[in-house]
C-alpha cells in the first residue's frame, strides 16, 4: 500500500461501528436524542439537533482538513515503552492500541491543504485521552524539526487531558522539548497554527498547544491546565459559568478565532496563503 492511500478510508469511531455490525444509531450525549450515523458523519460530526461536537479520531480530523490522497504519515511505527516499569502501564497500552487502533496518542505527517503543503499532526483522545509521553513528544518534535528543514508551516490540532502520569519526570520533559521545536521554527520564520479541541488541558495546554502564531479552538472546547474540579476543591468556591470553555478563554485574549467545524478547512487555507503572500 502507498503512502498516500493510508487514509482514503478513515480510522474513526462512527465507521468502526459499521465495520463491526453495530447499531448504525448513535445517542447524542448533550440532547439524548437518536441520530444515524450517516447524518452525524454528513454534518461534520456535530448533531443536527443540538449543535453538540462529538469527538473527532485523529485520522478522521486530518482527512476532514488536508486534500484529498495528499497525506503522507511520518514516524507511523514509533511506540510507547514501559521505560519506569510502572505497575500496568504495559496493559494500559495494550487497551489503548486495541480501543484507539493507533500506536501512539498522536499522528503526524505532511500533506496539503487547499493545495498548500503542510505538516500537521492530531492528537487521539481515544489513546490514552490524548495523554502526552515520550513518543508522543518525540513524533510532534520530529515533525517541527522536518517543517524546520524544508521551510513548511505546521497546523496542530490538539485533545489531550494533560502529561501521561505512567511516564514521570520523562512526560513532564516533553513539554520543553517540543516547546524548543516550536521555537526553532518559528525562529526560521515558518507558521504554526494551533487548534484546540475538547478538551486541550494539563501539560499540552501549558506548552505547544498555546504557542501557536495563530491559536484557533473548536465552539464549546475546554481549554485549561488543571480541571474546573480541582480549582473549584482547591478555592473552595464555585466556578463562573462558562469558565474554562472556548468563548471565555478568547474573551481573556488566549485564543484568536472561535471556528466551527464546517469552516475549518478554508479558514485555515486562508491564514496559509496570507502567510506565503497570497499564493496559491
Amino acid at each position: 500500500m502507498k503512502f498516500k492511500e493510508l487514509f482514503l478510508k478513515a480510522n474513526n469511531q462512527l465507521e468502526g461501528s459499521e465495520k463491526t455490525g453495530k447499531s448504525r444509531i448513535i445517542r447524542c450525549s448533550k440532547c439524548d436524542c437518536e441520530l444515524s450515523v450517516a447524518k452525524i458523519r454528513k454534518n461534520n460530526f456535530i448533531c443536527p439537533k443540538c449543535g453538540h461536537y462529538f469527538s473527532v479520531r485523529a485520522r478522521r480530523r486530518i482527512l476532514m482538513l488536508v486534500d484529498r490522497r495528499s497525506f503522507v504519515e511520518l514516524d507511523r511505527d514509533l511506540k510507547s515503552q514501559n521505560i519506569l516499569g510502572f505497575p500496568g502501564y504495559e496493559d494500559k497500552l495494550q487497551k489503548a492500541e486495541e480501543k484507539s487502533r493507533e500506536n501512539e496518542a498522536v499522528v503526524c505527517g505532511v500533506g496539503k491543504i487547499s493545495g498548500i503543503p503542510c505538516c500537521i499532526f492530531s492528537m487521539e483522545a481515544k489513546f490514552m485521552m490524548g495523554s502526552m509521553g515520550a513518543v508522543t513528544g518525540e513524533k510532534i518534535t520530529r515533525l517541527f524539526e522536518y517543517a524546520t528543514q524544508n521551510k513548511l508551516p505546521v497546523l496542530g490540532v490538539s485533545v489531550s487531558g494533560g502529561a501521561r502520569m505512567q511516564e514521570g519526570m520523562i512526560s513532564l520533559m516533553q513539554m520543553s522539548k517540543v516547546s524548543a521545536a516550536v521555537k526553532r521554527h518559528s525562529d526560521a520564520g515558518n507558521l504554526y497554527i494551533s487548534l484546540l479541541t475538547n478538551p486541550t488541558t494539563g501539560g499540552v495546554e501549558a506548552s505547544f498547544a498555546m504557542q501557536g502564531d495563530i491559536i484557533l479552538a473548536e465552539p464549546g472546547a475546554r481549554i485549561g491546565f488543571a480541571g474546573p474540579r480541582v480549582i473549584e476543591k482547591t478555592l473552595n468556591q464555585k466556578l463562573p459559568e462558562g469558565f474554562q470553555l472556548a468563548e471565555q478563554v478568547k474573551r481573556c485574549g488566549f485564543v484568536d478565532e472561535i471556528v466551527p467545524r464546517d469552516r475549518q478547512k478554508s479558514y485555515i487555507a486562508t491564514i496559509l496563503r496570507i502567510h506565503q503572500g497570497g499564493r496559491s
